[in-house]
């Protein structure tokens, strides 16, 4: 674990925040050495943070010591340039378990995902929640989406609650987001972090930042990293013109691509990453590769997101 608290390297990002895949080989095992380069690459490439085994790296088909394998690989490759954040999900139980391994492989801090499958109560989530940041001395960033909706006084519990130092909204509903910062910011002394985890972020940041919430995640940033900076980068400097630019000409097609197939925020960016000459093998089931039409079409849409960023030069 980096000695540097893990809210405070997060606070003022350098970059976007990089998920990377998880690499398979051609027998469908982990295949940690090209991981590592993954990550590393990643690391070097300007990324400011690294979340190991989360949604984009397919943490529902990893098993426990899979799991901890790749979350020791990435800290490896970080070398503590930047952060290391690891998934934790599935029911109480497991989810502690999950925190414990991601503690003892060296990771900085932990994304609780939604509980499996249950819709549960606000009651039965702040205890879930609690549990998990009570397992470990990792920081943990409560993760909101699916079956996990909160409501803003919920939030305001977690915020007070030890080792819980964030919230990331893959929800996507502004005015419950509003109301959730209103709440946290009115009844909680000191800064709560908040990111916006939707897939493709980019393409709602602009309305995030809108609400304060600064810190995105990026599932582009695996196959086209330097888009993804330029991106980040415009939004710091209030570059509107070329934001916009990447929204209309790459972003958005890429998004209009991604809703063609189920299970596509991960399969296509797996197949992004192939594109780009690291072969990081195939999504394991339930998720299916894309067609080889819209693996073309993303070929086409990379190639014209780099020609943007060469008009830009």
């Amino acid at each position: 674990m980096t000695p540097a608290p893990l809210a405070a390297r997060l606070r003022v990002p350098s970059g976007p925040l990089f998920f990377p895949v998880t690499a398979y080989g051609p027998d469908g095992s982990v295949d940690l050495d090209v991981y590592r380069t993954h990550v590393r690459r990643g690391v070097e490439a300007g990324a400011a943070a690294v979340f190991a085994c989360c949604g984009t790296g397919e943490f529902h088909a990893l098993l426990p010591e899979e799991f901890e394998a790749c979350v020791r690989a990435a800290v490896e490759a970080a070398g503590g340039r930047v952060p290391v954040v690891a998934g934790a999900g599935y029911g109480t139980a497991l989810a502690v378990r999950y925190a414990r391994l991601a503690e003892g492989a060296g990771a900085d801090g932990l994304l609780a995902m939604p509980p499996y499958l249950v819709v549960a109560g606000q009651e039965g989530l702040v205890r879930h929640y609690g549990e998990v940041a009570a397992a470990t001395g990792l920081p943990v960033i409560v993760y909101q989406r699916d079956n996990a909706v909160f409501t803003p006084p919920t939030v305001v519990e977690l915020a007070r609650t030890e080792g819980i130092i964030g919230f990331k909204d893959g929800l996507g509903d502004l005015d419950l987001m509003q109301r959730i910062v209103s709440a946290v910011r009115a009844e909680v002394p000191g800064d709560f972090l908040y990111f916006n985890g939707l897939p493709t972020a980019e393409q709602t940041q602009l309305a995030y930042r809108a609400l304060g919430i600064t810190l995105y995640s990026s599932a582009v940033f695996c196959f086209a990293p330097e888009i993804a900076l330029a991106f980040h980068r415009a939004l710091e400097s209030g570059d509107e013109t070329t934001a916009h630019r990447l929204l209309d000409g790459f972003y958005r097609p890429f998004v209009e691509l991604r809703a063609q197939g189920r299970g596509y925020a991960v399969a296509l960016v797996k197949a992004g990453v192939r594109l780009r000459g690291l072969d990081v093998g195939e999504v394991r089931p339930p998720l299916q590769e894309p067609t080889e039409d819209h693996v073309k079409q993303l070929a086409r849409i990379i190639e014209h997101g780099y020609a943007l960023l060469e008009e830009d030069a």
